[in-house]
């Protein structure tokens, strides 16, 4: 789907797109390619990523924090802070404090995005589903490296029963 398409279906430069689907699916790379386009033809786009948030161990629960620390004050108009996660030697830990500029088009991108609880406070939701579970496997370690392989089987049984009992897919739009 193009800025035009998702201009199109917003009604204009405002609102809420979250675009989620399993990992290794392609949606970081989606979403940069959609800020990038949005931007470029002139409209303000923050792009938030659950990445930011989630852990192998903490793979949802942190949700709250996401919407406290960018969703509400964006809802109000206002700029936001949070602290994302920064991982090294397989760890995550909350990194220095970061600013995100208040915009009227917010793209929020990641496992968990569309989920039902956030899915009325979001004006489009987009579903990348990128291909078989074990050619998202192999993408991610090829990006990430071999130390991710366990985490990220364990990761995507998780990933699958979450998104059956949530029932996100039937919520989205394919991309």
């Amino acid at each position: 789907m193009l800025a035009d398409e998702v201009l199109a279906r917003l009604g204009g430069p405002r609102g809420v797109v979250a675009i989620d689907g399993p990992s290794g699916a392609g949606k970081s790379t989606y979403a940069a390619g959609l800020v990038a386009d949005l931007r470029a033809a002139g409209h303000r786009v923050a792009l938030v990523r659950t990445d930011d948030y989630a852990t192998w161990d903490n793979p949802v629960a942190w949700w709250p924090r996401l919407l406290r620390e960018i969703i509400d004050p964006f809802a109000r108009g206002w700029n936001a802070r949070y602290r994302p996660l920064v991982w090294r030697d397989g760890v995550a830990r909350p990194g220095p404090e970061m600013g995100l500029a208040w915009a009227p088009l917010v793209v929020v991108e990641g496992v968990s995005s569309a989920r039902r609880s956030f899915a009325p406070r979001t004006d489009l939701r987009l579903w990348l589903e990128g291909g078989p579970s074990a050619a998202r496997l192999e993408r991610v370690v090829a990006r990430d490296g071999e130390a991710v392989r366990a985490p990220l089987i364990r990761w995507q049984e998780f990933e699958r029963g979450w998104f059956e009992v949530d029932r996100t897919r039937d919520r989205c739009v394919d991309i």
